[in-house]
């Protein structure tokens, strides 16, 4: 889960553009704040479901592969345990290496496609669950996390995105005096 106050402005800035263009695709900020909502008000989490799809008011989330409860739960440990946009591969010898590549390997190939019900609303976009970088190094995907697991108070955050100082309509300024 990330830390939304310790970003610095230009991160904030990137993300919520990121945010922004997603929401644009299934009918602007609203229809992506109820996906959200939504699926935060599951009782059992969406990626279990057993037909690899999830509706929700303005559309429907669909997936090419059943996700099972330890794939999930170890996700779930995952996004609370670490920072955003830590490295998920460990080092060869780690006691956790083998569920983690297992882990990496079964849901990394899988894309997400998220579509609105009107197609007049957008033509939807896709996500991954992991961005690889390298062999020795996968990040989990931004938006994966805020679609599926991002608390709704940090997404509403990052469409507000930072507060721009340099737009300020107040016309004094402080300058530190010299003694």
């Amino acid at each position: 889960m990330i830390n939304y106050n310790s970003l610095d402005d230009l991160t904030k800035q990137k993300l919520k553009e990121e945010i922004i263009n997603c929401a644009l695709k299934i009918g602007g900020k609203n229809h992506f704040l109820s996906l959200i909502e939504e699926i935060r008000e599951e009782s059992v989490h969406p990626l279990l479901s057993k037909d690899t799809s999830f509706r929700f008011s303005y559309g429907q989330v669909k997936w090419g592969k059943v996700i099972f409860k330890d794939k999930v739960d170890l996700l779930i440990k995952i996004t609370k345990d670490r920072a955003n946009n830590e490295n998920l591969m460990l080092k060869k010898g780690d006691k956790n290496y083998k569920t983690i590549m297992n882990f990496l390997r079964t849901l990394g190939p899988i894309i997400f496609e998220v579509n609105p019900k009107n197609k007049k609303d957008g033509d939807g976009f896709n996500l991954n669950a992991f961005d690889i970088i390298d062999e020795n190094t996968s990040h989990l995907n931004f938006m994966f996390d805020v679609v599926f697991f991002l608390p709704i108070y940090i997404v509403k955050k990052l469409f507000n995105g930072p507060i721009n100082k340099k737009n300020n309509n107040s016309s004094v300024t402080f300058e530190k005096e010299e003694v």
